[in-house]
């Protein structure tokens, strides 16, 4: 598999293209959003480059729908999953599997001094200096860790069991609300309807945003193809 935050919305329909033209997909997308980062990261990259996650999320899933392999490949979310609700949110949307990097370092002792790639991590979580390794307890930090992740699940949970399920599938994009201004309120089915599984192949997709961004991403992907093709026709035998 791979991960992306997701840029030039186009440029992911041709890989979904290729995908079929080939028949080789992978077991997984992994999405990040606009909102992950290592504290490594140029703080300008991190805060601004890329699609936000719950955009960039329905986008890969309806995507991976319309073209009628969403059956094929899972979907992994990260990017400030740090809450049950997170979660939740995450899981109706499309995501199969939720990843948590940042509030896991959290449970750790980071406390984002952004010195990642420097080997000069204060709190001893991402560096190999042993003066400041000696500051990350693994007896007293393992114990935190396991109790963060343990009650964010269990959080996720008790959310999932308050809309009337009893497994994380049965949570849907019509479950979660999200004002849209200062006076309305909108389900995420509403701002962003499901898409039929393979109604982007012939071209029936309601959603025609979308539909146009899978024909872009079909003229790349077949220029592509057709550029090696004619590359392969001038090379010597």
């Amino acid at each position: 598999g791979f991960k992306l935050c997701v840029g030039r919305p186009e440029e992911f329909a041709s890989l979904v293209a290729a995908m079929i033209k080939t028949n080789i997909a992978p077991d997984f997308v992994t999405v990040d959003g606009t909102e992950g980062g290592t504290g490594a990261a140029p703080p300008e990259f991190s805060n601004s480059v890329g699609m936000p996650l719950i955009e960039g999320l329905t986008f890969v899933n309806d995507i991976l729908t319309g073209a009628g392999i969403r059956d094929q490949v899972k979907i992994i979310t990260a990017g400030k999953v740090i809450s049950g609700f997170s979660v939740v949110r995450n899981l109706a949307l499309g995501a199969d599997i939720c990843n948590s990097a940042r509030a896991m370092m959290f449970a750790l002792g980071c406390i984002q001094a952004l010195k990642c790639d420097s080997n000069k991590c204060p709190s001893g979580v991402a560096t190999q200096n042993p003066a400041l390794m000696a500051g990350l307890d693994p007896n007293d930090k393992s114990v935190r860790v396991f109790n963060y992740q343990k009650n964010t699940v269990d959080a996720a949970l008790h959310i999932i069991g308050a809309a009337g399920y009893d497994s994380p599938a049965g949570v849907s994009r019509d479950h979660v609300m999200v004002r849209t201004d200062g006076v309305y309120c909108a389900s995420y089915a509403e701002l962003y309807p499901a898409v039929k599984p393979g109604s982007l192949l012939d071209g029936t997709a309601e959603r025609q945003n979308l539909q146009q961004i899978w024909d872009a991403g079909l003229l790349l992907v077949n220029r592509e193809h057709e550029a090696i093709e004619h590359e392969d026709h001038y090379l010597p035998n």
